[in-house]
């Protein structure tokens, strides 16, 4: 009697409550401004887990964790749970957490192939959204190598390969996939990209090597006329090399030679004129002129070799006198040409209406840097007494 009296009474206070209910709010009761943001501290609704936390800051997430590593269960499980926390990494596209759990799955080495397998191709897309291609293959060869047939894997080393240019092993790839999957439309489209770009590549190497022998050919060509001419080239300063008994070798004995005679071609102005042969046979070369009283100078990018200073001169000192000639002293008539023997410290003084060419076979010529210089001065003003003086100069 007295229990089905307490049962009464039990029940006529849960009338009363929920009465009560009816007519008051619940005062912890989440509102329309925040229940969002209170979903997303409870750890089975949060949409991106913090970046660091500890057990106080959010215990039961901690708690979550603990779950997921607990080294007391079995290795299988371990490893699937990290996989699970892998691929929410990789939704929120936090990829190097993702590889960090995919990792920690591995080195369970639960003995699930198949788990296995996909912890490989998860970590290989992870890595590919990265942008480490070769990590990336590396990891579809090592599921591919568990599962011959896994679709992932495969397209994967496809996507990994063509990244990297190596479209041969995309296209074996692609052929491996195709024999288990032979109507897959993904491994069809890659294998006929990867044909495309391997076709363009060779197309493109073969030009680079057409090219690369008619470059060679013109240097030939080129070096064979300066030296018909007897021009001399002041070739750069060159370590010896061991075991070497003679500084003198045979004009294209290697290919080393014939490099460091081109490299005697090469001009180092910041215009990248260098000396050429044209259509007629003509040698046309950049030339520096210098002007050491003003510390100027001008640069002729093809001074053909045929051609005589005065023309050049006449050009540069005509109508028009340079800004930085304030004495307006700088007129052909006016100019003396010289080139330097540095090895003999000697001045050599060129007429004006000599030829390039004639100036360039001088026994004392050397054309340093595949660039000839020359030095103008004005005959007769101070600047030009004192700069010879104490030289020696001589006549062509």
């Amino acid at each position: 009697m007295a229990s089905s009296e307490a049962q009464y009474e039990s029940d006529d206070g849960m009338d009363e409550f929920m009465d009560k209910f009816k007519t008051q709010r619940y005062k912890n009761a989440f509102t329309e401004n925040n229940w969002e943001e209170e979903f997303d501290k409870v750890p089975m609704f949060m949409k991106k887990a913090p970046e660091e936390f500890d057990s106080e800051t959010h215990p039961e997430l901690a708690c979550l964790q603990a779950i997921i590593h607990d080294e007391d269960r079995p290795p299988q499980e371990q490893a699937k749970s990290l996989k699970d926390e892998g691929n929410a990494f990789f939704k929120e596209k936090n990829y190097q957490k993702a590889i960090l759990s995919y990792t920690a799955g591995l080195k369970k080495k639960c003995g699930d192939q198949e788990l296995d397998t996909v912890l490989l191709t998860n970590r290989a897309a992870a890595h590919f959204h990265l942008g480490n291609m070769r990590s990336a293959l590396n990891d579809a060869a090592a599921a591919k190598k568990i599962k011959p047939d896994h679709l992932k894997a495969l397209v994967r080393g496809v996507q990994c390969c063509i990244e990297l240019r190596i479209f041969a092993d995309a296209i074996q790839w692609c052929d491996e996939g195709l024999k288990a999957h032979p109507n897959d439309k993904k491994l069809q489209e890659l294998r006929a990209a990867a044909d495309k770009h391997k076709r363009a590549a060779e197309r493109d190497a073969r030009k680079a090597k057409a090219k690369e022998k008619k470059l060679y050919g013109e240097k030939e060509a080129l070096l064979a006329a300066v030296k018909d001419r007897g021009i001399k080239l002041l070739q750069p300063a060159q370590p010896r090399q061991h075991g070497s008994d003679s500084e003198d070798e045979d004009e294209g004995s290697s290919a080393a030679i014939r490099q460091l005679r081109v490299d005697g071609l090469s001009s180092q102005e910041v215009t990248g004129a260098q000396v050429f042969l044209d259509e007629q046979g003509s040698l046309h070369w950049p030339v520096l002129i210098l002007y050491p009283e003003h510390q100027q100078s001008d640069f002729i990018s093809a001074f053909c070799e045929n051609n005589c200073f005065l023309d050049h001169l006449t050009v540069m000192f005509g109508e028009e006198l340079p800004p930085w000639d304030t004495d307006r002293k700088y007129h052909p008539q006016n100019l003396q040409l010289y080139f330097e023997d540095e090895q003999k410290e000697r001045l050599y003084q060129v007429n004006p209406e000599t030829s390039l060419l004639k100036v360039l076979q001088h026994k004392r010529f050397f054309v340093k840097a595949g660039t000839p210089s020359f030095i103008v001065l004005v005959n007769g003003s101070p600047f030009w007494k004192k700069f010879l003086t104490g030289k020696k100069v001589q006549g062509l």
